[in-house]
C-alpha cells in the first residue's frame, strides 16, 4: 500500500522525543531546535492533533522540559533507543496512521524509533528543523538514512499548513500566527 502524499490533521499524531533538561544542552542548536518542538506543540495542540513525548531514562537525563511536558498527552518513560519497544505503539491513537517525529537525537533515539515506525507501515514524517544531535554531521547522516528508509522530510511550517489544508480553516490566522 503506497503511503499518501498529503499530511492530514485528522490522521496525525505528534511524538516528541527525549526534550530532556539534562540531555537539551548538549545538543547542536538546541534553542532553535526547541522553539519549533513548541511551535509543533501549539499548532497540534489548536488542530487537536494528539501528542505524546518519550523520556530516555529519565532519572540520568532528567525529565522533558517543563514546556514540552505541558502539551504532552501521555510520556513514555523508555530505556530503549527505539520507544517501540517501551509501549510507544500501544499509545499511539488508532486511526491515526501518520506520525510527526520531532525531537533528540536525531541519529539515535528518534532514528531508531522511525526506522521501527516505518518496518510496522506507520506513515512517518520528520520534521527536519525540530530535530537535534550533539553534532551535525550525525544529524545530518541520520536524516538522509531516514529518507531512504521511506520516512518524509518536512519542516514545521510545511505540515503546519498541509493540517490547516485551506485559508478558509477557522484556525488559520491563529497558526498564521505561530508560523511566522
Amino acid at each position: 500500500m503506497q503511503k499518501p502524499f498529503h499530511i492530514h490533521a485528522t490522521t496525525s499524531t505528534l511524538v516528541l522525543i527525549d526534550l530532556q533538561a539534562r540531555l537539551m544542552p548538549a545538543i547542536d542548536q538546541a534553542d532553535a531546535v526547541l522553539n519549533q518542538c513548541i511551535r509543533l506543540a501549539k499548532i497540534a495542540t489548536l488542530l487537536n492533533i494528539p501528542i505524546i513525548g518519550t523520556e530516555q531514562s529519565p532519572k540520568s537525563l532528567g525529565r522533558n522540559l517543563e514546556s514540552i511536558q505541558s502539551f504532552c498527552k501521555n510520556t513514555i518513560t523508555k530505556e530503549h533507543f527505539n520507544a517501540c519497544a517501551d509501549g510507544l505503539i500501544e499509545v499511539l491513537p488508532l486511526q491515526r496512521p501518520q506520525l510527526i517525529l520531532a525531537g533528540c537525537e536525531t541519529h539515535v533515539c528518534l532514528m531508531q524509533t522511525a526506522l521501527k515506525l516505518i518496518e510496522l507501515k506507520y506513515d512517518v514524517s520528520v520534521v527536519v528543523d525540530g530535530v537535534g544531535s550533539r553534532r551535525a554531521l550525525d544529524k545530518e547522516i541520520a536524516l538522509d538514512r531516514l529518507k531512504t528508509a521511506g520516512a518524509r522530510l518536512i519542516t514545521t511550517e510545511m505540515v503546519a499548513f498541509e493540517w490547516l489544508e485551506s485559508a478558509q480553516n477557522p484556525l488559520f490566522k491563529e497558526v498564521l500566527s505561530l508560523v511566522k
